[in-house]
């Protein structure tokens, strides 16, 4: 006889969820590369966030929802004259700064981009500086920020080494709304039952269909995800804070848990078996390994699959680019997360779904020698028809060592190879990138390049005697980390 009832007893909260609020409360970082790493990627996030604000598809995003509304203590957008709740500001904040895909990425069985949680970070830690010196406290300084973004990028990056949310159709920002949730109930004083909570309503949301990154429906959500999960972030942690309970079984609960209802198998009543439950996979403690092993995209605003395939084609421009129209056929050797993403054939009807085609990326370079975020505008595609005829040319195949060696610990290279071959049976060499130049394997020759890439985004914003003044503060770890966040984040105010 089947039960008419359900068994009312409330259980602990899951185990990953503790894990978590544990970590964020506890765990101390004791690693330079980690703390010198997290500078680094700091200029280079905010950097990528005043590059967008040329954009007006990106810019008419920002600002209060009420014009003309003011919030005491409000958190500054940098680069911008708004100062807004911590809320809209984390959205703000998070939608210059992927509004590009220019930001750091981190590619494991999910992917994603860590700096995007410095939405939720930055506004809330600048709010909480301001309101704190308004009462006679000390602010929070940017040692603060730079913790919060160390655990931000561990949470996402643990989560996803052995989690594809992808491949159950779910988009990766889930893990930026979890990791953002966390840090700013952090930053907020809480404790570890508001963590938990916070958490744990993290989980419950709906999480966001990945519709939007890939053909043919690709767009411009995808640029403002991020910011849109750092925002959630934000309000769940003050929801915490104000006493809101929660649900400790969010993701084991059967039926209507997380792990049965959106991240495993099911068939068409409904029911799963044993073998199709999926429960996340943590292979090792959190700590700073994120922090210490992202990547950072310093040569190309290109989605990060493709950012060996734009530098193979920059190597072969001198050698093609008066050859284009004796070009019989160009193949792309890639690895199989570029195939399952980004190659793309038939017409691209947007920047976004341009700086999402691997072709695209490719064709770019090996015609003009590089690869900007204005080259994906409408403007430029439609001025140079000969990118879509080289497009129509490509060959994208799989090499099986290139995708075994993308998800191995001690290698995740991100490996593309190009070979250009003429009409007249002639043919380039094969150029192989295995490692983008913001490989952890490369930072020796990555961190000079990454530092002009910020001075020149600073150029696009502010007057020079400005742009050195944040560049040598940026520089110089223990002034930055003594900073307070509300004089760091004046700096940017417009």
């Amino acid at each position: 006889m089947s039960a008419t009832f359900d068994v009312n007893e409330r259980p602990d909260y899951d185990q990953v969820l503790q894990q978590i609020a544990d970590y964020v409360l506890s765990y101390e970082i004791d690693s330079d590369e980690a703390w010198n790493t997290a500078r680094n990627c700091l200029i280079d996030t905010i950097g990528c966030g005043l590059l967008a604000l040329r954009f007006p598809e990106c810019t008419k995003h920002l600002g209060p929802m009420v014009e003309g509304t003011t919030v005491p203590n409000g958190a500054r957008v940098p680069g911008t004259p708004f100062r807004l709740d911590p809320v809209k500001a984390a959205w703000d904040i998070g939608c210059i700064v992927r509004w590009l895909d220019y930001n750091d990425t981190w590619l494991a069985a999910e992917w994603g981009h860590p700096s995007d949680n410095l939405g939720a970070i930055l506004a809330v830690a600048d709010y909480l500086s301001q309101k704190r010196i308004a009462e006679g406290k000390a602010p929070l300084v940017m040692k603060d920020v730079l913790e919060a973004m160390i655990m931000a990028h561990e949470i996402q990056g643990v989560l996803a080494l052995e989690n594809s949310f992808n491949r159950v159709g779910l988009d990766h920002v889930v893990l930026v709304k979890v990791a953002s949730t966390a840090v700013a109930a952090k930053l907020m004083g809480a404790n570890r039952e508001q963590i938990l909570s916070a958490l744990s309503h993290a989980w419950v949301d709906g999480q966001a269909l990945r519709t939007y990154r890939h053909a043919p429906n690709a767009g411009s959500r995808k640029s403002w995800a991020a910011g849109d999960a750092s925002s959630r972030g934000v309000r769940l942690a003050d929801m915490a804070m104000r006493g809101e309970m929660g649900i400790p079984g969010v993701l084991t609960a059967p039926q209507w848990g997380f792990y049965d209802v959106l991240f495993s198998k099911t068939n068409k009543d409904q029911k799963l078996k044993p073998e199709d439950k999926r429960q996340f996979s943590l292979p090792q403690p959190f700590g700073s390994y994120v922090m210490e092993n992202v990547l950072f995209k310093i040569s190309f605003p290109a989605e990060f699959h493709a950012q060996t395939a734009a530098e193979a084609a920059v190597t072969l421009h001198p050698e093609v680019k008066d050859r284009l129209s004796e070009i019989d056929k160009i193949v792309i050797t890639t690895h199989e997360s570029a195939i399952r993403i980004i190659s793309k054939v038939g017409k691209l009807a947007n920047p976004a779904d341009r700086d999402h085609c691997l072709q695209y990326m490719t064709a770019v370079p090996l015609i003009f020698g590089s690869l900007t975020a204005e080259h994906y505008e409408d403007s430029f595609h439609e001025a140079h028809p000969e990118i879509d005829e080289l497009r129509d040319k490509m060959e994208v195949v799989e090499d099986e060592r290139y995708t075994r060696e993308y998800l191995e610990e001690d290698k995740r290279s991100i490996a593309n190879a190009i070979q250009v071959f003429f009409k007249d049976g002639s043919s380039t060499d094969q150029v192989a990138v295995e490692y983008p130049i913001g490989h952890r394997r490369r930072r020796e020759e990555g961190i000079p390049l990454l530092e002009e890439k910020f001075r020149a985004n600073l150029a696009t914003r502010f007057p020079a005697t400005r742009c050195e003044t944040i560049f040598e503060l940026c520089r110089d770890q223990r002034a930055l980390e003594n900073t307070p966040v509300s004089e760091f984040s004046s700096l940017f105010v417009i």
